[in-house]
């Protein structure tokens, strides 16, 4: 049988693109002393998402899993603003960084979502 998977579902692997295509996005950013610090902190906080995804899948309790979807959820929306001062920094990378923070706000909104329903 060959099932088509979702990925836009399949959080995992939705992170994992999304830490591709920040990757790829940060390498295009003209390197200076003001973007530089920029770069690496949208680095450090998108591959957190992914990263702390993956423990929440293997978490040891509720109460871990809780926690860690909560540092996913506050990473998403830290990614939201780094995206918007590399934009101030590069206004000519306005539409791809659009493109990008659209997908961090819907990774928090997700996140928040699971975040609330565990009790």
């Amino acid at each position: 049988m060959n099932k088509k998977i979702n990925n836009k579902y399949d959080l995992e692997e939705r992170t994992a693109k999304f830490g591709k295509n920040v990757i790829i996005f940060c390498k295009s950013i003209s390197k200076n002393p003001i973007t530089n610090p920029l770069i690496s902190q949208l680095v450090k906080a998108e591959t957190s998402i992914g990263a702390n995804y993956s423990e929440a899948d293997d978490a040891e309790s509720k109460q871990d899993f809780k926690h860690k979807i909560g540092i996913c959820k506050k990473e998403a929306r830290e990614v939201k603003h780094f995206l918007r001062m590399i934009v101030v920094a590069a206004p000519q990378l306005k539409e791809e960084a659009r493109i990008l923070w659209q997908e961090a706000k819907e990774l928090n909104l997700i996140f928040n979502s699971i975040y609330k329903k565990v009790k």
